[in-house]
């Protein structure tokens, strides 16, 4: 029989050779969410003997993620912002550059959104934080995947938040009429090129779903297409706030611009790297 504590060094050293990043902590979050434990209780029962039935719970979760299925998927659920999200292969996991987002749109949006857009909801990660935060606000969130959607309106009965937020089976714009009017409209849309998709790592290429991430015309194309909408679904003084690639920024403005959009411009990212654009329909 083997204690906890070998087991762990163990994982450790399988996800050591698999080239998992963190693989200690890895190994401490698969085994303890195998086991129904929280990683101080994990910590506290080290030297505890596993019996072959709690093996056999640990083994099939540490098998998926030696095969670099997403830490996230294995587990079941990803944190974004103050939500706990069930994620799964239907759906991209949060990333923490989104719940920057979350905050960069409150900071340049309207102080007190009426009504708030967000395109390509997938997890529902953006649109329920943004529910939560803004319970005054009417939230609309899109996808054009089904199987998304599914996921999505579960996380809203986990939060609490089923009926504060209208999901909708819309390709972009398609089931978004230009009479609707919005304070502020976000999203993360697919935005890798075909080379970027390639050079991804195993957790993205060969798990994540592809149409949430690459889009043709070097990354550029769902972007400029919620561009060339936005603006007549925008009130006056509303913002569109878009996660983007690295090298997209020129264009993406340049576009904004053209629609009609004011101070369309660039945000940066917790590591400096151009993030987000943003542009506001002017008053």
């Amino acid at each position: 029989m083997l204690t906890l504590l070998e087991i762990v060094k163990r994982t450790t050293d399988f996800f050591s050779k698999r080239e998992i990043e963190s693989p200690r902590l890895n190994a401490e979050l698969v085994v303890a969410h195998a086991l129904g434990l929280g990683r101080m209780q994990l910590y506290l029962q080290f030297e505890r003997l596993l019996e072959d039935a709690e093996l056999e719970r640990i083994r099939p979760l540490v098998r998926r993620r030696g095969q670099r299925e997403p830490l996230a998927y294995v587990l079941g659920t990803a944190a974004f912002h103050d939500l706990v999200l069930r994620v799964d292969p239907r759906v991209l996991v949060p990333r923490p550059e989104t719940e920057q987002l979350i905050e960069a749109l409150e900071e340049f949006g309207p102080p007190m959104p009426r009504r708030i857009l967000d395109l390509g909801t997938g997890s529902g990660a953006i649109a329920l934080a943004l529910a939560k935060r803004h319970p005054e606000a009417e939230v609309v969130a899109v996808d054009a995947s089904d199987a998304a959607l599914e996921v999505a309106r579960a996380n809203a009965v986990d939060a609490g938040l089923e009926g504060r937020v209208e999901f909708r089976h819309s390709d972009w714009y398609s089931a978004v009429p230009e009479s609707e009017q919005f304070d502020w409209i976000a999203g993360n849309p697919p935005y890798l090129t075909e080379e970027e998709w390639g050079s991804a790592e195993p957790e993205v290429r060969l798990h994540e779903p592809r149409s949430a991430l690459v889009a043709a015309d070097e990354g550029c194309a769902d972007l400029l297409e919620i561009v060339s909408g936005a603006r007549v679904r925008m009130a006056p003084g509303g913002i569109l706030f878009l996660e983007t690639g690295v090298d997209q920024h020129p264009r993406l403005i340049a576009a904004m611009e053209a629609a009609g959009f004011a101070e369309a411009r660039s945000h940066r990212d917790w590591s400096g790297r151009d993030r987000f654009v943003s542009a506001r329909r002017p008053v």
